[in-house]
This record gives structure tokens, C-alpha cells and sequence, in this order.
């Protein structure tokens, strides 16, 4: 049985995670922002869980960094333990708003990458002094490559992509997995604005299945669904001369 710890738990694609791995008999530590969100969250997988003392929920603005080791503390307080983190926080900034603003750009910015590397520093340390423990931290297809429709979503989901390569590298010999999940295009309140139309759009419970297989199996990087793999794999070898005439 996995005692879980998951920061953004209000996030869609995190409460389907959560139901998944409450089925599998986990005990869970739930971080979310929206303190009435996250309570209607906990209630309903105490239904599901076998023993609803398992699951625990604290309300917290994760962009407050100095919050993030007492936050810690009280998952491992609540749990005994903790063998596995999630980090499923980020927002989707409006890009164009970003362009017109420096001040909005580095909000988005401090979001999406440096409060998630502030908890994964945090989770590293703590696995890496007993030995073992996965961490697994969603990123985004977005990260694989600059592009001018959502550069700054990106430039903050990469950041965090090369972040975790070293902080795997640094854990490979201490019985710590750093699992990287890249989902694409995926149906949530966040991207309520987009045109969900075609094959490329996934449901939060299929990429919740892939979250958990990844934690399973200690993968280093999962494309969610599995295709955006290659699709990345084009766009990464686009010559930029190219790729700075599209629109994409």
C-alpha cells in the first residue's frame, strides 16, 4: 500500500489520479488552493476508500514557498510516511496577457516552475535520506519546444523538465525514481477555452491511468496519451530557420 502525498489535488487529472489509487487501497495527503474544492475532493474518495482515516486534505497556496516544508511535515505527520509524491499544481496563463506584462510573466512563471521545484527539491532530499520513494511531477508537451503560441507556459513547463533530468541523475544510485509526465491536449476546466475537437484530446481518467502505471513502473518520462511521443519528436526536429514560420 503507497502513501501519496499530491500537491494541485483540485486539478482535474489529479482527482481522477486520486480515485485510482484510493481503489488500489492508497493512503492519501491531499494540497490544494480552493479549500471547498478540496474538501468536496476528500469527502468523495472517503466513500471510496476502505477506511476513510486514510485520506487527509490541507488547504494551501503552493506559490507561498516557505509553506512547503511544514506542508511536508504534515503528510508525513498524518501518514507515518510517504513513498510517493505527485505534483499536479499549474495554471495556463494567457499568453498574450503574459506579453503585455513582465510583472504577469513571472507570476506564471514562479507557478508553474519555480514552486514546483521548490517541492521537488524538497521531496528529493527527504527520499534521498531514506533510501527510497518516487517522485512524479506533470510537466507538459508544451516544454518540449518554444513556440509562440504558449512560449511562456512552456519556457516554465521546461524549466522544470531539466530540472528533474538532473535531479534523476542525481538520484539514480539512492533508490529514488523522478518520473516525468508530458500529457498533451486534455479535457479540464484549464483548457475549457479550447476547441476540444479531434483525436488528440484525451480524458482525464485515461491520463490518470497512465500517471499511475508511470508510478508503477518508475518510467523516467511519459508522453500522455503515448503518441505525443512522436509528435514531439517532429516538432523538436523542425530546423528553426523553419519552425519560426509557422504558426503553431
Amino acid at each position: 500500500m503507497r502513501n501519496v502525498l499530491i500537491f494541485g489535488a483540485t486539478s482535474r487529472i489529479a482527482e481522477e489520479t486520486a480515485r485510482q489509487l484510493v481503489a488500489r487501497g492508497c493512503r492519501l495527503f491531499l494540497v490544494g488552493r480552493n479549500p471547498a474544492k478540496l474538501a468536496a475532493i476528500a469527502a468523495d474518495l472517503r466513500t471510496r476508500a476502505s477506511d476513510p482515516a486514510h485520506i487527509h486534505a490541507q488547504a494551501a497556496d503552493l506559490d507561498q514557498l516557505a509553506d512547503h516544508p511544514t506542508l511536508i511535515e504534515a503528510a508525513v505527520a498524518a501518514l507515518g510516511t510517504i513513498d510517493t509524491v505527485l505534483i499536479a499544481h499549474g495554471t495556463l496563463p494567457d499568453q498574450r496577457a503574459c506579453e503585455a506584462s513582465v510583472e504577469r510573466t513571472l507570476a506564471e512563471i514562479h507557478t508553474n516552475a519555480l514552486s514546483v521545484i521548490s517541492l521537488s527539491s524538497l521531496v528529493a532530499n527527504r527520499f534521498a535520506a531514506q533510501g527510497s520513494g518516487t517522485l512524479a511531477v506533470i510537466g507538459s508537451v508544451a516544454g518540449d519546444r518554444g513556440r509562440q503560441s504558449n512560449y511562456v507556459y512552456g519556457s516554465a513547463k521546461g524549466m522544470v523538465d531539466l530540472f528533474l533530468q538532473g535531479l534523476r541523475n542525481r538520484l539514480a544510485r539512492q533508490g529514488v525514481a523522478v518520473v516525468t509526465i508530458k500529457p498533451g491536449f486534455v479535457d479540464t476546466p484549464m483548457t475549457a477555452a479550447f476547441d476540444k475537437k479531434g483525436l488528440l484530446w484525451a480524458q482525464p481518467a485515461t491520463v490518470a491511468a497512465g500517471i499511475v502505471a508511470a508510478i508503477d513502473s518508475g518510467r523516467e518520462v511519459v508522453y500522455l496519451p503515448w503518441f505525443w511521443r512522436y509528435i514531439m519528436l517532429i516538432i523538436r526536429t523542425i530546423p528553426e530557420r523553419i519552425f519560426k514560420r509557422l504558426s503553431l
